[in-house]
């Protein structure tokens, strides 16, 4: 069975599209994410998203299943105008790793 495509509005940053795809195949909630770096709301790769204990472990098994270059999984409360929001799921990746699985992974693929 053909893949479902996958549209986002707006459309995902380049760095973190894979990854976001992977876990919102397997149910994972993503709500946010940006490839990180200078200019970007993130210092380095990161996808939040909703839900208890049970997402976390979900999206987490789901991103090392996939070889994705996980760093921290978080959970968070971030203050918004002086109040606590959330709490939400943050998955944070390896932008150097990242960088160099997508190059291998891609030349892999293309051998077969």
């Amino acid at each position: 069975m053909p893949r479902r495509r996958i549209q986002f509005d707006p459309p995902l940053d380049v760095g973190v599209r894979r990854y976001v795809q992977a876990l919102v195949r397997a149910g994972v909630r993503t709500f946010e994410s940006c490839e990180g770096g200078r200019g970007h709301a993130y210092p380095e790769p990161t996808i939040r998203f909703h839900g208890g204990e049970r997402a976390g472990r979900l999206a987490l098994a789901v991103a090392l299943r996939a070889d994705l270059p996980v760093a921290a999984l978080r959970r968070t409360w971030p203050i918004v105008e002086g109040d606590a929001t959330g709490p939400y799921w943050e998955l944070v990746f390896d932008a150097k790793d990242g960088a160099t699985r997508t190059r291998r992974s891609t030349r892999a693929r293309r051998a077969r």
